[in-house]
This record gives structure tokens, sequence and C-alpha cells, in this order.
């Protein structure tokens, strides 16, 4: 870590090693563009290096944390940049069938693919308030726009990923005919 703190190539190549992979998946939860994504990376690691001296480390765990926080900041910079959130407030909701689709039938790296497909205002909804555990006032707040287009987008991705996760399991079920 102090290497690091003191800007040496080889310990900053290391710390990106140990973190980029889950740093990845969490800038990919949020920007699908895989060129954007490594844009947002690099900016993430950027910050890093130059923000590591004001770090209170606490262990690996709290490092692992920070970055995660950084890499999930520059992710919504960049959305909130590049996407208009639409007021979905007029817009009529589809009838829900109330039932929840059996999530635990679905391999993660499925899930996460379906998530990924969303749109992207649906997609980074869901992730804020289902990953980051964010209410909908603070997805607001991140985002610019109303708590009630928070809680429409949140919905709407939910219905959208019930659908992909009922088809996929559909699928699944007839090729094990």
């Amino acid at each position: 870590m102090h290497d690091v703190c003191r800007g040496d190539r080889d310990a900053q190549r290391e710390l990106y090693g140990r973190f980029s992979g889950c740093a990845a998946s969490v800038a990919m939860r949020y920007v699908a563009d895989m060129d954007a994504m490594k844009d947002v990376m690099q900016d993430s690691f950027v910050k890093v290096f130059t923000r590591i001296r004001t770090f209170n480390y606490r262990g690996e765990g709290s490092l692992k944390a920070w970055i995660i926080r950084i890499v999930a900041n520059e992710s919504l910079n960049y959305l909130k940049q590049r996407v208009r959130y639409a007021d979905l407030d007029t817009i009529p909701d589809e009838p829900d069938d109330g039932t929840e689709p059996p999530v635990n039938k679905v391999p993660p790296d499925k899930l996460m693919k379906m998530i990924a497909e969303l749109p992207e205002g649906y997609r980074t909804v869901i992730n804020l308030f289902v990953f980051e555990q964010k209410s909908h006032k603070e997805i607001a707040s991140l985002l610019g726009i109303k708590e009630n287009s928070s809680a429409s987008q949140y919905l709407r991705a939910k219905k959208q990923l019930a659908n992909k996760i009922k088809t996929y399991i559909q699928q699944h079920e007839e090729s094990d005919i």
C-alpha cells in the first residue's frame, strides 16, 4: 500500500490487477458499452491512484469498498452526462400478474447478462436500488430525476427482467424434455 501511495508503477499495476475484475463487473452493471466501460475504468483508476494518499486504509476490504465506490460514482457520472432519463410518471403501468419469477433457477452470470440488456435508465435504477441499496429518493437525487420516476423505472425494469427470466426458464425446461 505504501508503494502505491509513493507512485510506484509496479505496485499500482499489482493493485489494478487485484481489483480490476470486481471493479469492471461493477462498471458493466451500469455501462453496457464495452468501450465506454473501459473509459469509466480508466477514469476510476486514475482517481484511485491520485487520491490513494487521502484514503484511510483499514484492511483489504475497506480498500476494495473504496475502489468500488469510485467505480460506481464514475459510472453514474458517465451516465448522467450521456443518458436522458425519461419522466415516466405519465405512462400507464403494464398489468402485473403479481408473481415473482424463480430467480434461483437462473445462473448468476445469465442474470447479470439479462440486467445488462435492460434499457440504460432501467438498468441504472435497478442497480442502484438492488445492488447499492439506495432509496428512490437517493436515486432521484443522484440522477437528477423525480422520486416517482425512479420508482417507475424500477418497476418497469423489474417487469422486463421478470419476462426475461420466465422466457429463459421456459426455454431451458423445453430443452430438458
